[in-house]
């Protein structure tokens, strides 16, 4: 059984933040807002990421929330605990796919190998997260999808404005956005500005490859 992420399919894109202090956390989430993102991932590896989790839910109740970097099932308990409502992995890991099924929650595992692929989505993978996918390029989306064409996948790192089409184009069904916008350097000195005009950059290359299809 795959569990949905709610609104995810018209918008698929999801934020990736890793290093983001405290202090700095509203105004990157305000500035994710006001660019066009409705989906964000605190990753786990992020100081104090539950309580961040659990901030960012309790405050914003026009996005969602998810946990990046779960490597093991505690930490996916304590993310959903802290109000996360999809759970986000460099890697696959059949107990916390079980979890996650078990616990109707959305799950993006990350995977590479056709088999680590088909594996991963058999298991109740929500979409597979190919990553890294600036190592394979859009070519490999278009090949895997061949034989696996009811398999959903997430095309992340190293996609930027100028390469979404190509990826979508191949068969990504998702795209995520990082560190190239959310640099822990960028966040620190509060360049919130330029985070919302990133993001919106991003957000209008996905909607207007959507458009050209409609």
């Amino acid at each position: 059984m795959v569990f949905d992420l709610p609104g995810f399919e018209s918008e698929p894109v999801i934020g990736i933040i890793r290093g983001v202090n405290e202090e700095s956390l509203e105004g990157v989430v305000d500035a994710s807002l006001a660019g066009g993102l409705r989906f964000l991932e605190i990753t786990l590896n992020t100081p104090n990421s539950f309580h961040l989790i659990k901030k960012i839910n309790s405050k914003y109740s026009q996005l969602q929330v998810g946990a990046g970097t779960v490597l093991s099932v505690e930490d996916a308990k304590k993310a959903i605990d802290a109000g996360a409502t999809y759970i986000v992995a460099p890697n696959f890991d059949e107990e916390i796919a079980k979890f996650c099924v078990e616990n109707k929650t959305a799950y993006f595992p990350g995977a590479l190998t056709p088999t680590e692929i088909q594996k991963a989505w058999e298991s109740g993978a929500t979409m597979v997260k190919v990553f890294p996918a600036s190592q394979v390029g859009p070519a490999y989306f278009k090949t895997i999808k061949g034989p696996f064409d009811k398999i959903k996948l997430m095309a992340v790192g190293g996609v930027n404005p100028s390469n979404i089409k190509d990826y979508l184009g191949a068969g990504a069904d998702a795209v995520a956005l990082g560190g190239s916008i959310f640099s822990v350097q960028r966040m620190e000195k509060r360049g919130f500005q330029e985070i919302q005009q990133d993001i919106e950059e991003f957000m209008f290359a996905v909607k207007n490859f959507y458009s050209k299809l409609s």
